[in-house]
């Protein structure tokens, strides 16, 4: 297959193209706006055959007609992600989550080709904490802060030009990722290296928030299967089965790197902080073959590794800077 991957310096756009390409006898151009997200270290998929980077911003229509002129498919892993970020300014988020999904969506309306969407299992918003289910394929939309509201609105964008143009899309929502490349602002990353270099560990509130995690591997073995064997306009919900509260996850990061847990710092609570997301992998999904791989404890330590192999260029804030490319 041809495809366009955006996004794809950043984290989990970055491990789809080196586990696809590894996979699969592929074509891949990468088309990314190079942003404070994207991940010095993935110079290295410039180096993998089959691989094409240009830099581009997926709002742009006509220059997303031109790259993606010949294409089988488009993989929209391109977003702004961080809640935190959304909350102090939503106008990137507006930008790259609804109007640059609108581009993508005109442009794969006008050349005819397929469509897949990342997306999120926040657009589902809050559960409780005590409940027994889990957000699954019926599960009515609740996005709670703006970055959740913009991947909801693409979401549904999406389903409507499938509706209306009967383009061939599918979406995937998935709970939180977690595995090497990831951006130092999230958590897992953070708690190492702040860890690693003695420096304290903000925790929102009590930290109790519970969260279901998913290495990015499993993810990205999804999203390839919905690639290959997917039906058009169907959403597949992607879930870890791992929910552990974020002062849990710390805890086991310092036990892991023996540090002290002395070292957590807990600060006012984000506003309008979800306290629980759990996700039950769609049916569908399954009957595809797929299935997760990874258990948390082993893919944490795995990730705690990547990260102090690599962590005098995550400790260096000038190199994420866009210049590196």
């Amino acid at each position: 297959m041809r495809l366009v991957v955006t996004g794809g310096l950043g984290f989990i756009g970055s491990n789809f193209i080196r586990e696809r390409l590894h996979e699969h006898d592929d074509e891949i151009v990468n088309v990314d706006r190079v942003t404070y997200a994207s991940n010095p270290l993935n110079r290295d998929l410039s180096t993998l055959e089959g691989y094409t980077f240009i830099k581009a911003d997926i709002a742009d229509y006509d220059r997303m007609k031109s790259i993606s002129k010949g294409a089988d498919c488009i993989v929209n892993f391109a977003a702004e992600s961080h809640v935190d970020n959304s909350i102090a300014s939503s106008d990137l988020f507006i930008h790259s989550n609804i109007v640059g999904v609108h581009s993508i969506l005109k442009v794969i309306h006008e050349l005819g080709i397929r469509l897949h969407h990342v997306s999120t299992d926040e657009v589902f918003g809050s559960m409780d904490q005590n409940a027994n289910e889990k957000f699954h394929d019926g599960s009515p939309y609740n996005p709670r802060n703006p970055y959740s509201a913009t991947k909801a609105s693409s979401d549904f964008l999406i389903r409507a030009f499938s509706n209306t143009y009967r383009i061939n899309a599918t979406i995937s929502n998935c709970s939180n990722n977690y595995g090497p490349y990831q951006h130092p602002e999230k958590l897992i990353p953070k708690t190492i290296l702040n860890a690693l270099n003695g420096h304290k560990i903000p925790i929102y509130g009590n930290g109790g928030q519970i969260r279901d995690w998913i290495h990015v591997h499993d993810h990205c073995s999804a999203i390839s299967l919905i690639i290959d064997r997917g039906r058009p306009g169907e959403t597949y919900l992607v879930g870890g089965n791992s929910e552990v509260t974020n002062l849990e996850v710390v805890n086991k990061i310092l036990k892991i790197m023996n540090k002290p847990q002395n070292l957590i710092s807990h600060v006012t609570d984000r506003p309008g902080h979800d306290m629980r997301y759990a996700i039950e992998t769609s049916q569908s999904l399954k009957a595809l073959g797929w299935k997760k791989t990874i258990g948390f404890d082993a893919g944490l330590r795995e990730t705690i590794r990547h990260y102090l192999e690599n962590h005098e260029t995550y400790g260096n804030a000038r190199q994420w800077e866009s210049g590196w490319i």
